[in-house]
């Protein structure tokens, strides 16, 4: 997991209040874990299943690993439309690659959802990185100015047969928003969800915040604790998914678009802002830009802030948040 969500009552417990309710269950490649506090217990208990419900949906829908998701298709038939006969797809996907472009353009393409063109090509089970044939093939289509989106009439085509898309630096903050969104709907005022590294907590703890805990990204323990309550939160860290070759060089999955490469310099990144849909692509984007470039990028974002882990375990804060004494 991204982000440990350090809070003060497990599950367990919170169950043995009788107003505290929760489950988790492995959903998206992730643990998908939900807390809400309510006192209606069957209510509370019909809310968790519908958060748990709408991951699977998410996931059976934009999942690139899944063969009948939607994703899947436009990655099949985007590269063999055209401007003239587009691919049609749901607003829903529309919305998800639209917002992925906001963030290459700020970006100036260092959050690029096509770095799955080369991408995809490494596991990091087995140990693989693509090869230098591959890497010189489809290091120019790496590119999101091939996607062509229509949000009006919600089509697509891509301008280069080996354009393929990976929405995984944003679906996950998209899900947990999803999830909020639902447990509001039952009228719960607390809870907290989260997938991997992204989180999103309402309320607070009955006037204690939910406490965050950043991960060591060396050592199986977290290194900082944040109080935070109505936000979001997304960590991308090196050592998710990786390996490390026979140069002794951690391969990692976060994929620098101009290179190909898995990006040096950080080992993590942590965004805190009002959306896991805005969240989860910043932590990214952070990720690959570079400490220095990344955090004047976010103080200049209202609303959000950022603590970043450099691959020395300097510790830097943005503008809105003060460094623990």
């Amino acid at each position: 997991m991204r982000l440990f969500v350090c809070v003060t009552l497990l599950i367990a417990s919170q169950l043995c209040l009788a107003k505290w309710h929760g489950d988790e269950q492995d959903i998206m490649g992730t643990r998908v874990s939900v807390a809400l506090w309510l006192e209606d217990g069957q209510k509370a208990e019909q809310a968790v299943a519908a958060v748990m419900a709408e991951m699977r949906r998410i996931d059976e829908h934009f999942s690139p690993y899944i063969e009948t998701s939607e994703l899947s298709r436009a990655n099949q038939l985007a590269p063999k439309a055209s401007a003239k006969n587009p691919l049609g797809i749901s607003p829903e996907l529309a919305a998800l690659i639209d917002k992925s472009r906001h963030y290459s353009e700020l970006s100036n393409g260092a959050f690029d959802i096509t770095f799955a063109s080369l991408g995809r090509y490494y596991d990091y089970r087995k140990k693989l990185a693509p090869s230098e044939r591959q890497r010189e093939e489809l290091l120019p289509v790496i590119n999101y100015r091939l996607i062509h989106l229509d949000t009006k009439n919600n089509t697509l085509w891509f301008e280069h047969p080996k354009v393929y898309i990976d929405l995984g630096g944003i679906a996950k903050g998209y899900a947990v928003d999803k999830a909020i969104e639902i447990v509001q709907s039952y009228g719960i005022k607390h809870a907290s969800v989260t997938a991997g590294g992204d989180s999103r907590v309402i309320g607070d703890k009955f006037g204690r915040p939910w406490l965050v805990g950043i991960k060591n990204p060396r050592a199986d323990a977290v290194a900082i604790t944040l109080p935070l309550a109505d936000v979001a939160v997304s960590t991308s860290g090196d050592y998710e998914r990786y390996f490390i070759n026979d140069k002794g060089e951690r391969v990692h999955h976060i994929i620098n678009p101009r290179t190909g490469k898995s990006t040096n310099g950080i080992n993590s990144v942590t965004i805190i802002g009002p959306l896991g849909f805005d969240t989860d692509p910043l932590s990214t984007t952070v990720f690959v830009m570079g400490a220095e470039k990344g955090m004047a990028l976010i103080n200049s974002l209202p609303g959000f802030d950022a603590v970043i882990i450099n691959s020395e375990g300097k510790v830097s804060y943005s503008q809105g948040l003060v460094a623990p004494k």
